[in-house]
């Protein structure tokens, strides 16, 4: 009985975290092309972040300012969505604590 409980526990486990994972693994496989001209993209607008932060901002108006200030929150919005990874939920975690306190 113990047994068919941990076999259920286990699949019941890999059913819920595989779909999480394998929806990663396929954004990440994609052919070259794409992630290579992702990574000029990328390497663009780091370039132009940095373009920003070497600006003398004194100079310019406060509406220029407020623009830049707009583009560099766009900028590292758009980078930051760019990166993936797989995202596990506190209330996920607690459940797979405690279903592993039960195996064990």
């Amino acid at each position: 009985m113990k047994n068919l409980f941990k076999t259920t526990l286990l699949l019941t486990l890999m059913a819920i975290t595989l779909p999480a994972t394998s929806h990663a693994m396929s954004t990440t496989v994609t052919n070259g092309n794409t992630t290579k001209t992702e990574a000029e993209h990328s390497q663009k607008l780091i370039n132009r972040l940095e373009e920003i932060k070497s600006m003398d901002l004194k100079s310019l108006t406060r509406k220029e300012r407020k623009e830049l200030k707009h583009e560099v929150k766009s900028i590292q919005r758009e980078l930051h969505t760019n990166s993936s990874g797989v995202y596990i939920s506190v209330g996920a975690i607690i459940i797979i604590l405690l279903l592993l306190i039960l195996i064990l």
